[in-house]
């Protein structure tokens, strides 16, 4: 099979399992906000240096640094894009529970999550267009499918903005009723996600095991390179231990479910985005949970040691 055919790929989705993935990171971002508070906003003002450093780190240097991989290590059009759209994307919602299993500032970690959340209706398809125009063979990819950062700005704010506002609300106005169904609807819009994707992908099974190979190694290095710019860009800056633990693992833990709704919104499925995006969804877990191992066999410092505890988890 001629290995170049990638960027031709289009994965099979009708536009009902559009519709029904849309509303399954619609319902797990409403889920995610069931979590956050208000004061988890105003740490970030409060207490602005390590969410600070770390959304400089996730919003622009992860996708600087995402635009000079692909020039270096030149991976098909599609991959690359691929890559670039995978750091547009805020953190993914796995990362609080890796930050706690890491000993990490989940205070942080939480922080992180809600602004980032909140800022990637802007950020996202910001860096989207400005770092796929610059790369060259990427560029044409944007030009064929006459991207409108507009549009992709009103997707997130719909599928990210309107489920982050409800769910605030909901906890501010129901606090009781939220304490008693946050972890089931949280398991129901997880499960109902991965069952989506799941369908999606057994749907295009002989594309994925074809080129999956292929995104192995750009996912691998790519997912490194987020890690690290997280933790060094804490450690430059004299975070603590822990803060920079957490800063690593939000960079490093990307939302590839809003990567996947945005290749099948916009770019008609395209395959080597897609299953680069998907591959990038399995693969930081088993990273981050590795990072999380790594750093626990690390002694914290002792007036970190007894710092670590994360409400909810």
């Amino acid at each position: 099979m001629d290995i170049a055919a990638i960027d031709q790929v289009r994965l099979n989705f009708n536009p009902q399992g559009l519709l029904v993935i849309n509303g399954a990171i619609g319902l797990m971002m409403f889920g995610v906000a069931l979590d956050l508070k208000l004061e988890d906003f105003k740490r970030v003002v409060v207490a602005p240096k390590a969410p600070g450093i770390g959304l400089v780190a996730q919003f622009i240097l992860l996708p600087a640094f995402t635009f000079l991989l692909t020039l270096l290590i030149r991976p098909y059009p599609s991959m690359a894009l691929g890559m670039i759209l995978v750091a547009a994307c805020p953190g993914g919602n796995l990362s609080n529970i890796i930050t706690y299993l890491a000993k990490g500032n989940c205070a942080v970690s939480i922080s992180m999550t809600a602004v980032s959340s909140a800022a990637a209706i802007f950020m996202t398809p910001f860096n989207l267009s400005l770092w796929g125009r610059l790369n060259p063979a990427t560029a044409e990819i944007l030009r064929q499918v006459s991207l409108s950062p507009q549009d992709v700005f009103i997707t997130i704010f719909v599928i990210l903005g309107i489920p982050l506002v409800a769910g605030l609300m909901t906890s501010r106005l129901v606090p009781s009723l939220v304490d008693k169904v946050r972890k089931p609807f949280k398991i129901f819009s997880l499960s109902f996600f991965i069952l989506i994707v799941c369908g999606a992908l057994a749907a295009n099974w002989k594309y994925f095991l074809a080129y999956v190979g292929m995104v192995v190694f750009a996912v691998f290095l790519h997912n490194l390179l987020a890690l690290n710019l997280g933790y060094w860009s804490g450690k430059i800056f004299r975070l603590p231990e822990r803060d920079c633990r957490a800063v690593s693992i939000e960079v490093g833990i990307q939302n590839s479910a809003l990567g996947l709704v945005l290749v099948f919104n916009f770019f008609d499925g395209l395959g080597g985005m897609a299953i680069l995006v998907a591959w990038w969804g399995i693969w930081h877990i088993i990273s981050g949970l590795s990072a999380a191992y790594i750093f626990t066999r690390r002694r914290l410092p002792d007036d970190e040691e007894a710092m670590n505890s994360c409400a909810g988890f």
